[in-house]
């Protein structure tokens, strides 16, 4: 079958291409219908009992993302400049309407005005009752003072001084300490220092879908920018926080990453491939190739997972990278045989003859690194493998099926002119430009004249590292800073800042809060009481939440019994105002807080909208979102010990009617994540190395073979876990991927070398490192710098990724081409010394 098609290859060329070509179109339209998602959920199955609820969560809830719009003013701007703009940008913001924008506010008046001449309400009735006397008591003494009848027969003691009518006293009273009155000035949303104030805007996009925020902000933007702030002061400037604008900005900058990350992947590896054969047809060929290959790679993407996620955005890199060696060994391979006179069908057949098993083997044993992660249950894992696995049997498809007969097309238009190397004696250029330039070279030198030392030093290195490499794992390698597997801060850190002065001056609960949905509302106290009573169980320093909000925070208890006492304290404050006993600025001091006549007892539905938004849900339905805030400082959010915690906490609660709320979130989606990645590491390298190793034992067929390249495959993966606990790397979920793809790479550089070592013979090691060793020095170049271009990306995490990649190439690259090359030396020169010469 093969041989029939190298002669259809040879013979018609334009069949395969043409065929080519269209499997090549088809699978460009899916892959254009490629989406990336970078939320934390995308990593886990959609059926996980977390993600399930918190896609519950996202379609009952409204308002759930928010976006500050923060004026600030220069050192001369005046506070009432400033409110002056707010208050004009909010009725512009509100009309751009739902589900954009569902409320603007510049702070909370409304609820000011509602709380406040109810404030009392929320005191205790007994607590009432005694300020209602004091009230009353206050009232006889100073209305009996003010009027001339007190006698004062005796100088007045301290405790009868203290029964003067008190506004202040009366005020400390009223707002007992559930309201700090200076938190918000005059109501507004506005920083301590009143150079920066607030617009808080509620939308309804859910923050992962960001494509519909930014279209949200960018309509905000236009209603900013039709109002004219200079009209109020010329030096005030705006600028956007909130969690749908880092979260949109956060995709838009990985989206930018992506391209650039790609095009750098792809110039560095497409420099090294021309450097190392010196033609440009010869890179135009190889580029081609792979181009097709990731083709069908992301087709079959779309097809088979349907979207990115944060662990595959980058793969189109790694598979370029690790693809294209198919390609250079066989472009090698032909070149090599093209120098030395045999015609093009001659070569084209040699070529798939020779390269074809060593390749194949390298192909599913990497794929097979790959797809062991198909296996785990976090998601993360599992589409990287099988998109990287199925990249490689597709790369390797694409090698032996387009680019045989694209050499014919390109050398039928032109041959090359390489048959024949370059004489010795040519110059420099001459023969670079003939023969390329020859990777290997340092390789053989030393393999050839220190096998010795290079023995001992891999040796002593392979037994350092695996020392290393278990203190490692003891010490648990994993990263649990949250920090250092996000975007990198520094390029944001403008936005960081404002974003946390608005959540402090807000007080927004949405922002770092999670959001429990009960099924009914009568769920919600049981809920909170037992919540409560975990949380005080805990220790001091391990405390799992900071508190809960509800909506019934704001709506006091026994109401019916407290009004009638709360009216009685206004009147008799009114009283003493219209008797001359309360003084003019006093009594605008206190007239807020008293209740009007009409006041009744009221429920969560008469709120308002700035107190009932964040517990109202898309149907209108108010009462069953609970908040559950994290412990101060804030910071511990990035702490993933207190992520467990917290999740712990609230993810599955029993009511005492049997009932079971479950909650979920970015606490709870974490831990998820942290648990399967736990789970999930073990087998996947377990099974990441048997597959290796089955993979070569089959396609092989020989023992020794598969030991030599199973030596690599020990030594490659100790170097690379030993220097990553000397350079105390941990593991996220990105960049341990690394670890079972080092099988892969390992087997990738040792099958081809060892092939040929076979192939040449015993005492050919030599030989073998001169004629295969540079493609496979170049091939490892190529991946490396695949890994590098990932360096280049705003995502640590990815970083991360790029950097333990580039520690295993570098480890299997050494591997492959030094340390176990030089024992084979030194076997061959052992063996040649105990063979007894022929007859």
């Amino acid at each position: 079958m093969f041989a029939r098609l190298v002669r259809l290859q040879v013979e018609r060329p334009w069949i395969p291409l043409g065929t080519a070509l269209i499997l090549t179109a088809v699978s460009l339209g899916f892959a254009s219908r490629l989406r990336l998602y970078t939320g934390l959920e995308s990593l886990l199955p959609e059926s996980k009992p977390s993600v399930i609820e918190l896609n519950r969560v996202t379609k009952l809830t409204t308002g759930i993302s928010t976006v500050f719009v923060a004026l600030q003013g220069g050192p001369e701007t005046p506070v009432a400049a400033l409110r002056e703009a707010a208050d004009a940008l909010v009725p512009k913001l509100e009309a751009v309407g739902k589900p954009d924008v569902i409320r603007a506010s510049t702070g909370i008046h409304d609820a000011v005005s509602f709380l406040s001449p109810r404030a009392g309400l929320f005191l205790s009735k007994e607590r009432l009752e005694r300020l209602r006397d004091q009230v009353r008591t206050h009232y006889a003494k100073a209305v009996t003072t003010a009027s001339g009848l007190s006698l004062e027969l005796e100088d007045p003691s301290p405790e009868d001084a203290s029964n003067t009518f008190d506004v202040a006293a009366l005020k400390r009273e009223l707002i007992g300490d559930r309201f700090d009155p200076n938190r918000y000035p005059d109501g507004y949303y506005q920083a301590p220092d009143g150079k920066t104030l607030f617009i808080l805007i509620r939308s309804g996009i859910p923050n992962g879908q960001f494509e519909q925020g930014a279209a949200a902000l960018a309509k905000i933007r236009k209603a900013v920018s039709d109002v004219n702030l200079a009209q109020y002061d010329p030096h005030i400037s705006v600028d956007y926080a909130g969690d749908l604008t880092e979260g949109v900005a956060e995709f838009q900058a990985i989206n930018r990453n992506l391209v650039e990350v790609g095009a750098l992947g792809f110039l560095l590896v497409s420099a090294a491939v021309l450097a190392y054969f010196m033609r440009l047809r010869t890179l135009a060929l190889l580029m081609i190739t792979i181009g097709v290959g990731d083709a069908w790679t992301f087709g079959f993407t779309e097809l088979a997972v349907g979207r990115l996620n944060a662990a595959t955005g980058f793969l189109f890199t790694i598979v370029t990278g690790n693809g294209i060696n198919f390609a250079i060994i066989y472009m090698a391979r032909y070149l090599e045989l093209r120098r030395t006179g045999t015609s093009i069908p001659g070569a084209i057949t040699q070529s798939s003859k020779t390269t074809w098993l060593p390749t194949l083997a390298a192909g599913f044993a990497t794929g097979a690194s790959y797809g062991s992660l198909a296996i785990t249950s976090f998601r993360g894992f599992h589409d990287f493998g099988l998109i990287g696995g199925m990249g490689m049997v597709l790369c390797w498809l694409a090698t032996f099926f387009v680019l045989p007969p694209l050499m014919v097309v390109f050398e039928r238009i032109r041959p090359l002119p390489v048959a024949g190397a370059a004489s010795v004696g040519a110059g420099l250029v001459a023969r670079i430009r003939t023969n390329g330039i020859n990777f290997a070279a340092p390789f053989v030198r030393l393999v050839s004249r220190y096998p010795k030392a290079l023995t001992v030093i891999g040796a002593s290195l392979t037994l350092l590292c695996t020392a290393a490499a278990v203190r490692w794992v003891v010490r648990d390698p994993m990263e649990y800073d949250l920090t250092a597997i996000r975007t990198d801060p520094r390029d944001r850190a403008a936005q960081i800042k404002l974003d946390k002065l608005g959540n402090e001056v807000t007080g927004h609960v949405g922002t770092t809060g999670m959001a429990i949905v009960t099924e009914r509302p009568e769920q919600v106290a049981p809920l909170t009481k037992i919540l409560v009573a975990r949380r005080d169980a805990a220790a001091s320093d391990k405390k799992p939440f900071e508190a809960l909000h509800t909506a019934l925070d704001y709506v006091p208890e026994d109401q019916r019994e407290k009004v009638p006492i709360l009216l009685e304290i206004g009147k008799w404050v009114r009283k003493a105002r219209a008797r001359h006993a309360v003084s003019d600025r006093d009594w605008n001091d206190v007239k807020r807080l008293l209740p009007p006549a009409t006041l009744k007892p009221f429920g969560v539905s008469d709120l308002p909208a700035s107190l009932s938004a964040p517990f109202t849900e898309a149907s209108g339905l108010i009462g069953r979102i609970v908040y559950i805030t994290p412990t101060l400082p804030n910071s511990n959010v990035d702490n993933a010990h207190y992520l467990f915690r917290w999740a712990n906490a609230f993810r599955s609660t029993t009511l005492p009617d049997g009932s079971t709320v479950l909650g979920s979130g970015r606490a709870v989606i974490y831990a998820d994540m942290w648990q399967a990645v736990v789970d999930d590491i073990p087998k996947a390298v377990v099974l990441a190395f048997l597959a290796t190793l089955a993979v070569v034992l089959i396609m092989l067929r020989r023992r020794r073979a598969t030991l030599l390249v199973a030596a690599v495959v020990i030594q490659g993966s100790a170097l690379t876990a030993g220097a990553l606990g000397f350079l105390g790397i941990k593991l996220n979920f990105i960049n341990f991927i690394a670890l079972p793809v080092t099988f892969g790479i390992a087997v990738d550089y040792s099958v081809n070398i060892v092939e040929r070592y076979l192939h040449e013979g015993p005492g050919h090691i030599l030989t073998a490192l001169r004629r295969t060793g540079g493609a496979v020095v170049l091939c490892s170049l190529t991946t490396t710098l695949g890994y590098i271009a990932l360096l280049q990306s705003n995502n640590l995490m990815i970083r991360s990724m790029g950097v333990a990649a580039f520690i295993g190439e570098v480890a299997c690259l050494l591997a492959a081409m030094l340390f176990v090359p030089s024992v084979l030396r030194l076997l061959d020169r052992r063996t040649a010394k105990t063979t007894p010469p022929a007859s």
